[in-house]
């Protein structure tokens, strides 16, 4: 997957881009990730990129003509274009997924106070939102959903089965996890952990992450009482038991 980012702060994506995961599918070739600056691309002989808000207001906004030269230069004819606002639609693990499908994306970063609306009218931008809060630019928002696409691509996660036991991704939250010691200060991991019994230790997961959803998540488990997909004898009889009473 190729992924463009334009942003005004390009330095801010090198630790993330650079370092585990992400870095090693880059090194690899399994991601290609382009960052490039909006600023040389505006026609003020200062370089400017933000000016004062039609209509008064706090901060400034990302003027249209230094991002319209810059994807006009770049193009954006096969690529799926998207802006992070919190006016857009939430970034979930179905978004994601949907999103990994693609051959190409494009991410604008807005900072200060956002961008003129005539870009993201004149392009086809989608917006998506990573939550219900303000941050001071889209960067942090365009790494957090470029970590989220990547993991999912072939071969960025060294266990291709790596994904279906992570949080979410079964429609549940993940089961806890221990590793050595097996005794710690007096806290000992489940012994059905250590006991070599795979069948015992795949239910204890199930049920684990039944009881963590139904706890901390109630929407996702009602979601998954619903549509859970195929069940086997054991597992079924385990979700009977957290079935609410009707």
């Amino acid at each position: 997957m190729k992924i463009q980012v334009l942003t005004l702060f390009p330095a801010m994506f090198a630790p993330v881009l650079g370092e585990s995961i992400l870095g090693r599918a880059r090194e690899r070739g399994d991601l290609d990730v382009e960052i490039i600056d909006i600023r040389p691309f505006s026609t003020d002989k200062h370089r400017k990129t933000d000016d004062y808000p039609f209509g008064g207001g706090a901060g400034m906004v990302l003027m249209p003509q230094p991002v319209f030269d810059a994807l006009e230069r770049l193009g954006t004819e096969g690529k799926r274009l998207v802006c992070p606002s919190p006016k857009g639609r939430r970034l979930d693990q179905e978004l994601v997924r949907e999103l990994a499908r693609e051959d190409a994306l494009l991410l604008l970063c807005g900072h200060y106070e956002g961008i003129d609306r005539r870009v993201l009218e004149a392009f086809p931008f989608e917006e998506i939102s990573v939550g219900d809060y303000i941050l001071t630019g889209g960067e942090l928002p365009a790494m957090i959903l470029i970590d989220a696409v990547a993991r999912t691509l072939p071969g960025v996660l060294g266990n291709p089965k790596a994904h279906d036991e992570e949080s979410l991704c079964s429609g549940l939250l993940e089961y806890p996890q221990y590793t050595r010691p097996a005794s710690f200060r007096g806290m000992d991991a489940p012994e059905v952990l250590l006991s070599g019994d795979h069948k015992r230790i795949r239910l204890w997961k199930f049920e684990e992450s039944l009881k963590l959803t139904r706890e901390r998540r109630p929407d996702l488990f009602a979601r998954f009482l619903e549509d859970h997909g195929p069940l086997d004898k054991d597992e079924t009889k385990i979700l009977e038991r957290y079935r609410p009473a009707p």
